[in-house]
């Protein structure tokens, strides 16, 4: 490259720059109105007029935030004062409303053991009487006897004799009855259910009873096994654990039959998986009350 006429004022603009710096593009310095031209699209005095109106708009918004905050504060305490005062005011008529209604219950309770009982004493004084009538003639001893074996088949009837006795307890409230692994119904920390009462019975039926009482209710044609809730109902009289059934039969034989039935094979497994108390025993002189006569108004004869 020629050199450069120094005379005429000019230079080498290569002077003094390495032959790597050399080959290096020359940059081109980008002028600062055209930077901010591409960069900057609003005015400063836009901006700052901007930024000024947000910062006071934010101040007056929570000016109103918290305003409208005292204002539901001061609701809320408005009204929970209030619940409170009226629960304070109608507590007492609540309570006694309440006891009025325990009341009422005990004295109905009261009231349908007595006539239970003036029932239970009537219906004693009528089979009385009838068997002494019958007594009296042969056709008449016929038909006592017929009586007496209808009677025993409807639970109408007392019954002492021989036979089983099982006791089921229920564990209570244990430490791992609050798994989930431990409820067999959900939610729930009852164990035995009616179905298990149920196929006791049928099993007990089964193994050659003659007559059974769950609970101390005679099991009879119209008598059920039902849950309600929590409760277990016999004949709608509710039964709590340790629930006894008691079974009038030839002991030995009901005894053999009933420990291969699926009856006791559910109580078993109940009593590994939850901790049920099991028990199976044969007695004498086992006393089973009588069942509540009800009156039939429709019957249909069949298998003939």
């Amino acid at each position: 490259m020629p050199a450069p006429d120094s005379a005429l004022g000019g230079y080498d603009p290569r002077a003094g720059r390495s032959e790597r710096h050399e080959r290096r593009p020359a940059l081109i310095p980008l002028p600062g109105l055209l930077r901010s031209l591409l960069t900057e699209h609003l005015d400063p005095g836009y901006a700052a007029a901007a930024a000024a109106r947000e910062t006071s708009g934010q101040s007056r918004r929570t000016i109103a935030d918290r305003a409208w905050q005292a204002v539901a504060a001061v609701l809320i305490a408005v009204v929970f004062a209030a619940a409170v005062a009226q629960a304070r005011a109608t507590a007492p008529g609540v309570n006694a409303a309440q006891q009025v209604l325990a009341a009422s219950v005990r004295s109905a309770e009261g009231t349908t053991d007595r006539l239970t009982q003036r029932r239970d004493e009537l219906a004693t004084q009528s089979d009385s009487i009838q068997r002494r009538q019958l007594r009296d003639d042969t056709a008449g001893r016929d038909l006592l006897s017929k009586l007496d074996a209808l009677s025993l088949a409807a639970a109408t009837t007392a019954v002492i004799g021989p036979g089983l006795s099982v006791t089921v307890t229920d564990p209570g409230v244990g430490r791992d009855l609050s798994d989930v692994s431990k409820q067999r119904v959900a939610g729930s920390r009852q164990i035995i259910l009616d179905r298990d009462l149920q196929l006791t019975v049928n099993s007990l039926w089964a193994s050659g009873a003659e007559a059974i009482s769950v609970g101390g209710v005679r099991m009879g044609p119209n008598v059920t096994i039902r849950q309600a809730g929590g409760a277990i109902l016999v004949d709608n009289h509710p039964i709590s654990s340790p629930y006894t059934i008691l079974a009038v039969g030839p002991p030995g034989e009901m005894r053999d039959t009933f420990d291969r039935s699926s009856g006791l094979q559910r109580l078993r497994l109940l009593e590994v998986s939850y901790g049920v108390g099991v028990s199976v025993s044969t007695g004498d002189g086992l006393s089973l009350p009588a069942s509540a006569v009800r009156e039939i108004k429709f019957a249909k004869q069949i298998g003939r």
